[in-house]
């Protein structure tokens, strides 16, 4: 009988019969019934049910995704966002892509005393729950990983890897390093 209820609400929700056959069908039926039940403005539920559908988003990874506001602060910041009239093609879109404001960690149990390495290890530890905050195409290559840079020794305390391309899936497969044209590493004098 629930069920039946839902069926009546999604094609109430969504009468349009190609938004139907083309949009809400690229995600599961429970995906939807959470959709229709938490985010009650159209084009949120359309943006949410594209997210879900690019990220491939589990139905509980959905659910934290509506209660912690994504839309808000992702689709909605894209809107404000100028890099498309201040970088050339194609980094503006790879900023807009990349940038996402404000990050939720709260799947760490900040201290008022926790000093820079604190929270990178509570990161690390919880290294699939960053992954799923930062969004598609992140990789995680290492903590406090050392480079040599001209006869100085640096180290980089997470070493994230955002991806346009296969980059990151041709990493993870020939476990050879990943050289990045134009990397430069600079000192910086306080």
């Amino acid at each position: 009988m629930r069920n039946l209820k839902y069926m009546a609400k999604f094609a109430a929700a969504y009468p349009d019969r190609q938004f139907v056959q083309t949009v809400s069908a690229q995600i599961p039926w429970p995906h939807n019934i959470a959709i229709l039940d938490k985010v009650k403005d159209f084009d949120q539920q359309v943006w949410y049910i594209k997210k879900a559908a690019q990220n491939g988003w589990s139905h509980s990874v959905l659910i934290h995704q509506i209660e912690s506001d994504l839309y808000k602060r992702q689709a909605v910041a894209d809107k404000i966002a100028n890099f498309e009239s201040r970088l050339p093609s194609p980094q503006s879109e790879l900023a807009v892509r990349t940038m996402k404001d404000p990050y939720i960690f709260d799947f760490i149990p900040f201290k008022e005393d926790m000093v820079e390495r604190d929270i990178e290890l509570a990161l690390v530890r919880n290294v699939t729950k960053l992954l799923l905050e930062l969004g598609t195409g992140f990789a995680f290559l290492g903590n406090q990983y050392r480079i040599n840079v001209g006869g100085d020794e640096f180290f980089i305390g997470l070493l994230l890897c955002k991806s346009k391309n296969d980059l990151v899936n041709d990493h993870s497969e020939s476990l050879s390093p990943i050289v990045l044209p134009h990397f430069c590493l600079q000192e910086r004098h306080l």
